[in-house]
């Protein structure tokens, strides 16, 4: 069984409320919680009945909420974290997107976009070619054979709250709060 990792490390960070983030904390142990309940329901069901279908079409979301959550969290951090603009991560960002103020651009302008869903910026395993992509109700828009390496969450419990439906105020709050380290130690496989 799965269990909820801790972020309480990340109360008091500079623009989230510990209220927003205890809330999406929650939510967070909400998908850990189904998983499991899904994969005790699935030791007993009976394949080929609709509930069996049903409950292997939820299990993609509910895995997906929670891992993505945790990559969320993961990726942030209360001061943050430098960038050494020399790092191979950024001279790859600069080779895929043209420069790292491009790639930011664009990473941002898929925040803003209309709709609930994650933003993501992933490494296709195969090329290594970098790609921000938007990923919907978590289980669409992934890209197949790829690792994500930074997310943001855009769904309206992430900032509302806080910033009722001012996402670019979220956005640039989140953005000061990025772990470096997390995303530069996923992109290099530690």
């Amino acid at each position: 069984m799965y269990e909820a990792k801790n972020y309480e490390q990340l109360l008091g960070i500079e623009g989230f409320s510990d209220s927003l983030l205890r809330n999406h904390f929650v939510l967070y142990e909400g998908y850990v919680s189904n998983v499991n309940k899904i994969l005790e329901f699935l030791k007993t069901a009976e394949t080929g009945t609709p509930p069996f279908s049903e409950i292997k079409r939820r299990f993609g979301w509910e895995w997906d909420g929670m891992r993505l959550h945790e990559l969320y969290f993961g990726n942030m951090g209360k001061n943050g974290s430098e960038l050494d603009k020399k790092s191979a991560f950024v001279k790859k960002i600069t080779e895929d997107f043209g420069s790292f103020e491009v790639w930011e651009k664009d990473f941002k302008a898929i925040g803003m976009m209309r709709g609930i869903g994650w933003v993501a910026l992933v490494r296709d395993n195969e090329t290594n070619r970098l790609f921000n992509v938007w990923i919907t109700e978590h289980d669409g828009g992934h890209l197949t054979g790829s690792t994500i390496l930074l997310v943001m969450d855009v769904f309206e419990h992430a900032y509302v709250s806080d910033y009722g439906i001012k996402r670019l105020d979220y956005i640039n709050v989140f953005w000061n709060a990025i772990l470096w380290s997390a995303v530069v130690s996923r992109f290099s496989g530690k």
